[in-house]
């Protein structure tokens, strides 16, 4: 399984195209390499998904990549909240990872409708 969580630069964004499309693309045999051909990949992107989905659209391995990130959902209060409610915290992130992985699957799936962070939530909603 390839994982990758980081803010990525402008140019490296490029890679994720085709070579065809870009100079700084990536070929198709280093994009399998990379994200390989058959597994899940999950990327905690932060910006758009939408973003990375429309610049990797041409990779053999695409429909298993999966994006979090930004999706504008409620007001923030504090940089907390806004990963909770964009589901890119750590815990929705572990969740996520559960429940694509196959080898993680035998374990047990976890509802979409758990309640992710009860205790910690509270405190961060003073509204």
């Amino acid at each position: 399984m390839s994982t990758i969580e980081s803010s990525l630069p402008t140019e490296i964004l490029f890679k994720l195209q085709p070579d065809t499309e870009h100079p700084h693309g990536l070929s198709d045999w280093d994009f399998d390499s990379l994200f390989t051909v058959d597994n899940p990949v999950i990327l905690n992107f932060h910006g758009y998904p939408q973003l990375i989905h429309h610049l990797a659209y041409r990779g053999t391995n695409h429909d298993n990549i999966h994006v979090c990130g930004y999706k504008e959902k409620g007001s923030i209060s504090t940089p907390l909240e806004l990963a909770i409610d964009n589901n890119i915290d750590r815990f929705s992130l572990a969740m996520d990872v559960v429940n694509r992985v196959p080898r993680l699957q035998k374990i047990g799936k976890i509802p979409e409708s758990a309640d992710r962070m009860p205790k910690l939530r509270e405190p961060v909603r003073r509204r």
